[in-house]
């Protein structure tokens, strides 16, 4: 097995586990001793067709999906999502609440507008969404409320996800940075989506989970790749899908498996979180600019007290072998993603590497 150099705490592409590469490497060269790699195998090769079906069982298993939904693995990342579900799921006069949670959300809502009537429900967008809004004006007559569960570049995540006013609504998540890093019920959504580069596996793919029920409602000219009852019908194989990058995605599933499922795994990520989050507040020299309530587990973003040299801490940090802590360029300071796959050794090098700082500079 590889032995793990140095801890990547990047928002995405992000960290995997270290058994996760292992078995990744050995598939590019000769996969199930075929002498080929997987990347040079059909799609339409049984090989491939056993990898895509068991992958979608072990998604199906981990999150109890319900009878009634359909998993899809699709390409374009969670940017064509914002354009393709308003697309199969709004015709022009219908209205959908969006709840402004971050740049994505914000994003969702610029794409969705093109395809129909977007009510604003809620935005923390004034306060540089540093908080999730407890209260929404949603629309009686929205379809469908759409929110992104975890704000990557902010820090923030829902801790309860919010009700639909319109009793024959429902909600549509977008779940690229905690998807299966807590237990889900599904039966409250449409439809959730995930692009895999955050805590899933690598960019090239992306989950969506849709009910059935929904789709073929309106009366729109849907192109065939972005038809989900296109993909439905065809196993997500209607073209040459990113095979490779669902193995990844297989293999990571395996392992949050073998980790007990997400249950296990919350328990050890809100673990892995308190840690961090208790030595920023603890810690003279760094602080967090998010709401305590919602605080993200996946995310966390902190920043010096006081006006410090950034990139000497970030030069410290790397030095120990802890990179890609560099905050995003709208919030600045420092931002660590400890996804399913950050261990809680990396974690704890990082709460090591703030303490001795604060001895050299507090």
């Amino acid at each position: 097995m590889m032995k793990r150099k140095i801890y990547q705490f990047s928002a995405g592409p992000a960290v995997l586990n270290e058994i996760v590469l292992s078995d990744s490497a050995k598939a590019a060269i000769d996969f199930q001793s075929s002498g080929l790699s997987l990347m040079e195998m059909s799609h339409r090769s049984k090989p491939v067709e056993s990898l895509f079906q068991e992958t979608t069982d072990l998604v199906k298993n981990l999150l109890n999906v319900p009878s009634g939904y359909h998993v899809l693995w699709l390409q374009g990342g969670a940017s064509l999502q914002f354009a393709m579900i308003p697309m199969n799921l709004l015709s022009d006069d219908d209205i959908a609440d969006y709840a402004d949670t971050g740049l994505w959300s914000y994003k969702a809502i610029k794409e969705s507008k093109k395809f129909g009537h977007v009510n604003i429900s809620s935005s923390s967008r004034l306060s540089n969404y540093n908080y999730i809004p407890k209260t929404m004006e949603q629309n009686a007559q929205s379809k469908y409320l759409h929110i992104t569960s975890n704000n990557t570049i902010y820090g923030t995540q829902y801790k309860e996800m919010p009700e639909v006013l319109n009793p024959n609504g429902y909600l549509i998540g977008d779940m690229s940075s905690d998807i299966f890093s807590r237990p889900l019920d599904l039966s409250q959504f449409g439809l959730i989506y995930a692009g895999a580069q955050k805590n899933m596996g690598p960019a090239g793919i992306t989950m969506v989970i849709v009910r059935e029920d929904i789709l073929g409602k309106i009366d729109r000219d849907i192109p065939s790749y972005l038809d989900y009852k296109v993909h439905i019908e065809k196993q997500s194989l209607f073209n040459t899908p990113p095979v490779f990058s669902l193995f990844v995605v297989n293999r990571t599933l395996n392992f949050l498996r073998a980790m007990g499922g997400v249950k296990e795994m919350e328990k050890i990520n809100i673990r892995k979180a308190g840690f961090l989050y208790a030595e920023i507040e603890r810690n003279s020299l760094f602080t967090s600019p998010i709401t305590k309530e919602d605080q993200s587990l996946m995310n966390v973003p902190f920043v010096f007290k006081q006006g410090r040299d950034e990139n000497h801490f970030l030069s410290f940090c790397e030095k120990r072998g802890l990179m890609t802590l560099k905050g995003h360029r709208s919030v600045g300071g420092f931002r660590a993603s400890i996804y399913n796959a950050m261990p809680v050794e990396g974690v704890m090098a990082l709460v090591k590497t703030m303490q001795d700082y604060e001895d050299i500079k507090g």
